[in-house]
């Protein structure tokens, strides 16, 4: 029997799981700072740190194993898809022009990006204050470091005119650009600007649910555990999500290759996000009206309640070791290489297939408190809209794949091939779509 190897993942496997032994050794730090402390008789808080720092500083714990892990075992920094080649760097002298271009364009595109925060109200109020906070604190460290990375780095570019040149040099006016490279240049920081604000702005809310519950306190109850259990989960997707958006470079061959050029697919993205979220309460696709959770409808059947509750823990699972795949590369609307491993060998889309999954079975939307057949209809019809949405979003994104990169292609046909999810998944929406009548021609 002839095998067809899987194409070989741009990620190994080892990135991701070493990032998540750094955020676990944190959070038990955290959780146990109080014993920590009182050990040691360390100044400060007996009490778990639960705090918004302590969520940055996770950021490192996670980052810093995968950067490592990437440069020394993977040698990523080694290979042709960065555009470096470190062999024959050139002497300073001959890039300091280049450099200041770049620079120029660099810094025009973090200051329109933080003028735009300046005039957004959504990112002064709530949640968003926080990342406005770390952000501006972050605005003059990323301007001064900027100017030694630029210089190094354009050394050993085997192109340094790249997009954040060419929009230098738009800017600057005495060197032709390409609109072109401008374009590129600007949707992926249109991606990192409006990513990086959303994902640092709710990295409070899950590390203090995560670090704050005393395990005591859930006892033996399904539901608790569960709920527990997913919120661990999640904190795992955004800090694993976070270090993904921060750590676009080159020298990783974690850089930004393209982000998606297709108005469709940002439309798609967008509206399941905030402040375009459709899904949020009172939208247009909220599918909440009158439901109860899953715990509310199987109350009192305690064998039931583990078994769904662990079902939707999976669920959540599946979600956070699909973003754990991606090591130092995740990020919406975004091509950065290609990942063929983790549960991307049998799905194509494993992180929207789960999502979807646990939302229909947490919320059980054909169930309603209201006893109105219509409502339930209404909630059913509207959140099968929300998974359409997000089957849009994944068509969107494979046809800016399809068309970046021939490994992709490679990777999807052999998915084709094979026996997936995703092809399971599709034989069954073909067959679910009526069938055009096929006029034959006149002979």
């Amino acid at each position: 029997m002839q095998r067809d190897p899987r194409p070989v993942s741009d990620v190994s496997s080892a990135t991701g799981l070493v990032g998540l032994a750094g955020l676990f050794t944190w959070l038990l730090i955290c959780r146990n700072w109080a014993a920590i402390a009182l050990a040691f008789d360390l100044p400060g808080p007996r009490e778990p740190l639960s705090g918004p720092y302590a969520a940055l500083a996770a950021l490192l714990f996670s980052g810093t194993p995968m950067v490592l892990w990437s440069v020394l075992v993977d040698r990523v920094h080694r290979r042709p898809s960065t555009g470096i080649d470190w062999d024959r760097p050139r002497p300073l002298s001959a890039v300091v022009d280049l450099s200041v271009t770049k620079l120029a364009g660099l810094w025009a595109t973090w200051a329109l990006i933080g003028f735009t925060y300046c005039i957004a109200r959504w990112y002064w109020d709530g949640q968003y204050l926080f990342a406005m906070e770390v952000i501006g604190a972050a605005a003059v460290p990323l301007f001064v470091l900027s100017i030694p990375y630029v210089l190094w780095l354009d050394r050993v570019l085997v192109e340094p005119r790249d997009g954040a040149w060419h929009f230098g040099a738009m800017l600057v006016g005495r060197e032709p650009f390409d609109p072109e490279q401008v374009r590129i240049h600007w949707r992926a920081w249109l991606v990192k600007g409006f990513f990086c604000a959303f994902m640092i702005s709710i990295l409070p809310g899950g590390w203090n649910a995560v670090t704050s519950v005393q395990i005591d306190d859930v006892g033996s109850d399904p539901v608790e555990w569960s709920r527990w259990l997913t919120e661990l989960l999640f904190l795992i997707d955004v800090q694993i999500a976070m270090v993904g958006y921060l750590v676009t470079m080159k020298p990783l061959d974690a850089q930004i290759r393209s982000a998606n050029p297709h108005l469709q697919a940002w439309v798609a993205a967008l509206m399941c996000y905030p402040p375009f979220i459709l899904m949020g309460g009172g939208g247009p696709l909220d599918y909440h009206f009158g439901t109860a959770d899953w715990a509310y409808w199987m109350e009192g059947r305690t064998v039931l309640l583990w078994v769904w509750g662990m079902v939707l823990v999976v669920l959540t699972a599946i979600y956070a070791w699909a973003t754990v795949a991606f090591g130092l590369r995740f990020s919406n609307l975004t091509y950065r290489g290609v990942l063929t491993n983790g549960p991307y060998r049998w799905c194509r889309h494993p992180a929207y297939l789960s999502k979807n999954l646990f939302w229909w079975l947490s919320t059980l939307p054909f169930l309603v408190t209201t006893r109105n057949p219509n409502d339930a209809i209404r909630d059913t019809v509207v959140l099968a809209l929300v998974s359409a949405v997000y089957f849009w979003r994944a068509r969107t994104e494979e046809r800016h794949l399809l068309a970046e990169d021939a490994k992709y292609r490679e990777y999807h046909a052999w998915m084709e091939r094979n026996p997936t999810i995703t092809r399971a998944l599709g034989r069954a929406l073909r067959a679910a779509t009526p069938r055009r009548a096929v006029v034959q021609p006149a002979e």
